[in-house]
């Protein structure tokens, strides 16, 4: 596209490095830019590691760059990224839910921070490495369509954009599937091709999210009982932050049966432990609702709907509708339903859009 201008955000991983170099191929103007999002006092954390977004992350992304002859640039987004996903991480987590600070990160720091940044020094578009399509439907609107890659897909983590948002975004990585990604990566040479995926949440490189809570407040999380669905305490626990629904590894409890976390009480600090059917249910509520294919979801429509990142999604019927909440019946019963989670409504291949879930 000549004379246009697109802003790659680079984590120096293979799938964003391939994305810049398909668009300069498609004619763009292409600017590679890597977020400065680790806080001060924990980049060496996030180095020693390997954490998508540490230190060397910049080093391979501006290496990238370099080698496909590209501006190149570091902006700083530690406020925002602290304000929007680490805060509210933190703040979730205590009240007993379960965040997705990628969905987060992608609404409120890459699109929205990251999008107001490349349009003010003239840029047309943002651009990323994620798995996923846009395009324009019949009514309009823009809508995110499922990658070529399905087992990579991550329309998931980006139901939550706006259509402003989503009129500025291209997905050049989401026409193919993730070998053809690597593939391309050795044909343009890129040093990154055999890099391996980040996996963790990139300021949680080790996984402790309880520690990393800790360490972020100050204070430490307080004990409470663990509780059977009467009310029984069976034991103490950790804290809350320790647990989700579903959770059957990890609880610190013997109770001589397999046992799971079927419900957690911020107000009291219980958690509710139960039998493995208990923790399935035939209906949730969201609230926090972004409509994306549609203007507005309607009650007695059909959909499929993914509970979590990795949940293959399950059909669903919109059962109510109101001013800032959907709720949703299952035909036949799903797993873990998770408040904090999001839940994402789908028609065929398009996000139709979706919500927070709350009970």
């Amino acid at each position: 596209m000549k004379n246009k201008t697109v802003v790659v955000g680079m984590s120096g991983g293979v799938d964003s490095s391939v994305a810049a170099y398909l668009l300069k191929n498609q004619g763009y103007h292409v600017i590679g830019i890597t977020m400065q999002i680790w806080q001060k006092q924990d980049a060496c954390l996030v180095e020693n590691e390997g954490g998508c977004c540490g230190l060397s992350a910049v080093e391979d992304a501006r290496r990238v760059a370099h080698q496909l002859d590209i501006p190149y640039y570091v902006m700083n987004f530690r406020e925002e990224f602290q304000e929007n996903v680490i805060d509210y991480f933190v703040r979730e987590y205590r009240e007993g839910r379960t965040p997705n600070p990628c969905i987060a990160c992608n609404r409120y720091v890459k699109w929205e921070s990251m999008l107001q940044k490349s349009l003010s020094i003239g840029a047309d578009y943002i651009a990323t490495g994620h798995y996923a399509k846009v395009g324009r439907l019949d009514n309009g609107r823009f809508a995110i369509q499922r990658s070529e890659s399905l087992h990579k897909d991550q329309t998931y983590a980006l139901y939550n954009l706006t259509q402003e948002q989503l009129s500025h975004t291209l997905f050049p990585v989401g026409e193919f599937e993730k070998s053809r990604i690597r593939e391309l990566a050795l044909e343009a040479g890129l040093e990154v091709a055999h890099k391996p995926d980040s996996q963790e949440i990139c300021f949680v490189p080790d996984g402790d999210y309880a520690a990393f809570i800790e360490g972020e407040t100050g204070v430490a999380e307080s004990p409470g009982n663990f509780v059977d669905k009467d009310g029984t305490i069976l034991g103490v626990h950790r804290g809350i932050s320790h647990y989700t629904i579903g959770q059957r590894k990890g609880l610190g409890i013997a109770l001589g049966e397999p046992a799971f976390v079927v419900e957690i009480r911020p107000d009291t600090k219980e958690v509710v432990l139960g039998k493995n059917e208990d923790v399935f249910t035939d209906h949730l509520r969201a609230n926090a609702v972004n409509c994306m294919a549609v203007e507005r979801f309607e009650k007695g429509q059909s959909v499929i709907a993914k509970i979590r990142y990795n949940h293959g999604g399950a059909p669903a019927v919109i059962s109510d509708v109101g001013e800032d909440y959907f709720e949703l019946s299952f035909p036949e019963p799903v797993r873990a339903v998770t408040p904090g989670q999001a839940v994402v409504l789908y028609d065929n291949e398009y996000v139709l859009g979706g919500g927070t879930i709350v009970g």
